[in-house]
């Protein structure tokens, strides 16, 4: 069975569309939240991954613009993407990201699916070693998925300590015994230096994660970004890939 793992799309359709077709012949699509916010292009982003049967979790960015996450939180041009996307998002949209779990544990899988951390699904960012092994020492299942950071990178819990490494393009790593908690980074806005849309295969039949990179047309996004009237910065941010 073979897995894609998206996270973190922040209503960028031309990254989402690049890294779809891209993946070749899966048989599931699991996505960790943040399908919304910072971009320009809300709903058809929800309407891909409805087609494509997509399963996944809530993140902040998600619950913000529902209502449910204060907009408080959000530093001032996530905030104000916040606000556009609730004044223009369709209710189907609306419903859809307010009926996404904050974890899931897809049926017959090893695997735990969260936004931010398993203790903390909207808020906590994973970027150390020692927080990583904390949450993979408190969950049941031997694998956890999580985005919110947009960075790829893996973490591995062995005999009571935790390591961190990033994962680059091409990365493949084996699932083993070890406890691992795994992030494929961003498709819709990348920060660890590499603007390409970063994605991650699951090979659950040979266990295996590999790591992918996508380019996709970063202009048509920013152009979008500008004729929507939200802030400069989210646009200018994505050739950087920070």
């Amino acid at each position: 069975m073979r897995v894609a793992v998206l996270s973190d799309i922040h209503s960028n359709l031309a990254a989402l569309d690049a890294v779809m077709g891209s993946l070749g012949t899966v048989d599931a699509i699991w996505h960790l939240g943040d399908i919304v916010g910072y971009g320009p292009e809300p709903d058809a982003v929800v309407e891909r991954l409805r087609a494509a049967g997509a399963v996944g979790v809530r993140g902040n960015h998600d619950a913000g613009v529902c209502g449910t996450f204060p907009i408080e939180w959000f530093n001032p041009e996530g905030r104000a993407a916040i606000e556009w996307t609730r004044g223009r998002m369709t209710a189907e949209t609306r419903d859809y990201l307010a009926a996404l779990p904050l974890s899931l544990e897809p049926p017959g899988s090893a695997f735990t699916l969260v936004h931010g951390s398993p203790r903390d699904p909207l808020v906590e960012y994973l970027f150390s070693a020692a927080a990583a092994g904390e949450c993979l020492a408190e969950i049941g299942m031997p694998y956890c998925l999580v985005g919110h950071t947009h960075q790829p990178v893996w973490f591995r819990r062995r005999g009571g300590a935790t390591t961190a490494r990033p994962a680059l393009a091409g990365t493949m790593l084996r699932l083993g015994q070890e406890r691992l908690l795994l992030n494929p980074g961003s498709v819709g806005q990348p920060r660890d230096g590499n603007p390409l849309a970063s994605y991650m295969i699951l090979d659950l039949t040979a266990r295996t994660a590999t790591w992918h990179r996508v380019g996709y047309d970063i202009g048509a996004t920013q152009a979008a970004i500008m004729a929507a009237g939200l802030p400069r910065f989210l646009g200018q941010r994505l050739a950087l890939g920070a």
